[in-house]
Parts: structure tokens; C-alpha cells; sequence
């Protein structure tokens, strides 16, 4: 199950790239052909929101693990860390020319996401009201926490009913 829930959080990490390639390509669902465009528009930028809410359901069957709150030595925001890397999504899919090109450019950046496995930053958790911190551990550990909590003082927030995603990445449900 593991396995399968980082292919499907690298999905939902990489789709946006997808999503920002047919909207600029000014595609229209068949089924919505006699409707304005807007309605195609809408439904692709639903289908990343519609599936990162099901991986948060998906992650209720990842393993269970703790952090002490008196075994956080560090707390380092993470959100913004990932905008530039976004921002370079975003343009290579305005700069992307053709279906071909677009499927070859998703599938390397998928790959490299999948196999990095130490961070699955998907931005549409932010809407979701989660943050991402890197948290320093009393073994100096450095791990990636994905939670809504608003973390500021190291040890002063315990983490009872974490799911690991990775041994580095965990998500705070």
C-alpha cells in the first residue's frame, strides 16, 4: 500500500504541469463541447484537487508512527521552499509545443519525483490548510512533515497519529 501511495502522491505532485498544458491548448472535454470553455477548464483543475482529497483518505491504511514532542531539536517552514520548483513546472508546460512532448516531459519529471522519495510536495495541500515544515529530530534526524498544525517552538508539539509515507516524509492526519 505504501508503495502505491507514493506513485499516486508523485501523480498528484506532477499533474498541475498536465493541467496548465491543456488549459493553454484550450482544450474542451467532448462532453462539454456546446458549453463554454470554462466548464473543461474548471473540471481539469478539480481533478488534482479531487485526487489529493483522496489521498488524504488513501493515507489512513499508511503505517502509524509518533514523534515525541520533546524529540523536535529544529522546525524549518517548508512551504515556500518548493515555489520555485513550481514556478519551473509552470513554464515548461506554457513552453511545451505538442501531446508527445508533453507526455515524455511528465513522465521524466514523475519519474524523478517518484524516485527521489524524500519529499511529496503537492502545492494543493496548502488549499487543504496543511503546511509543510522539515523537522529536526533529538538524533538529528532531518524529516518532512506534511500537517496543519502551525508549528513554531521546537518540542512543543507531539505527533500522536502520524502515517509514513517514506522514512523520511510523514503526513500528520
Amino acid at each position: 500500500m505504501k508503495y502505491l501511495y507514493q506513485l499516486f502522491l508523485a501523480f498528484n505532485s506532477t499533474w498541475l504541469i498536465v493541467v496548465v498544458y491543456l488549459i493553454k491548448e484550450k482544450y474542451i472535454l467532448n462532453i462539454l463541447e456546446n458549453y463554454s470553455i470554462y466548464y473543461s477548464w474548471t473540471i481539469f483543475v478539480f481533478i488534482p484537487i479531487i485526487l489529493t482529497a483522496l489521498s488524504f483518505l488513501i493515507a489512513l491504511k499508511l503505517p502509524r508512527d509518533i514523534l515525541r514532542s520533546n524529540s523536535v531539536n529544529e522546525i524549518e517552514l517548508a512551504n515556500n521552499n518548493f515555489l520555485p520548483t513550481y514556478l519551473g513546472y509552470f513554464f515548461v508546460s506554457l513552453g511545451i509545443d505538442d501531446v508527445p512532448t508533453l507526455i515524455v516531459v511528465f513522465a521524466i519529471i514523475y519519474l524523478f519525483t517518484y524516485l527521489s522519495q524524500t519529499l511529496y510536495f503537492n502545492p494543493i495541500f496548502l488549499f487543504f490548510g496543511y503546511h509543510f515544515y522539515f523537522i529536526k529530530t533529538a538524533s538529528n534526524v532531518k524529516i518532512f512533515l506534511i500537517t496543519r498544525k502551525k508549528l513554531k517552538v521546537p518540542g512543543e508539539d507531539g505527533f500522536e497519529n502520524l502515517k509514513r509515507i517514506n522514512n523520511y516524509t510523514f503526513i500528520d492526519l
